[in-house]
């Protein structure tokens, strides 16, 4: 798994261009079972995929943390809201409270678990997002975790195989 970690940031860069395009025409001609195909292909690659394996986007960057999470994960820590905030938490350039610092806090780098599983906020519960409903909508969100996450690398992969776009195909002229 770390040499795929390594090699991950590349392969995404190469095939970025070739993504951007391909979900910008999927954008225009979005196919009615698209949320059904991602489904699929997101069970599909997670079958054979264990997070515990990588870890790489608790490594690497932070989720959202929402007002909800906040109460939630501070309850369950035993603080106040404003202390959690105040020692974990930081408003990033989007105005979105994250962390203050990579990997996360609650990361155990030993073995890749987290410290708050059960009430993780809830960004880190839907990652990589590759199986949400109006999947279209998070099409540039799945770009840039293809650079993070292996699993949504090869999910995209066999998605541009499961659904070629018809712009996409080489046209041969006669």
């Amino acid at each position: 798994m770390e040499k795929r970690l390594q090699q991950l940031p590349k392969l995404a860069e190469e095939a970025k261009k070739e993504n951007l395009k391909y979900f910008a025409n999927l954008k225009r001609r979005t196919p009615k079972n698209l949320d059904y195909v991602m489904q699929e292909l997101h069970d599909k690659e997670f079958k054979k995929t264990d997070c515990l394996d990588c870890g790489n986007c608790c490594k690497t960057t932070s989720p959202i943390f929402t007002d909800k999470d906040i109460e939630r994960i501070s309850k369950h820590l035993k603080m106040k809201a404003v202390a959690f905030t105040d020692q974990y938490l930081e408003r990033d350039e989007d105005d979105f409270m994250v962390l203050k610092t990579a990997p996360c806090s609650f990361l155990d780098e030993s073995d890749n678990t987290c410290f708050i599983y059960d009430v993780r906020p809830k960004a880190c519960a839907e990652y990589p997002h590759t199986n949400r409903k109006k999947f279209i909508g998070i099409t540039d969100l799945t770009v840039v975790n293809t650079s993070i996450c292996p699993a949504t690398f090869n999910i995209v992969e066999a998605l541009k195989k499961a659904l070629p776009l018809e712009s996409n195909k080489k046209v041969r002229r006669k």
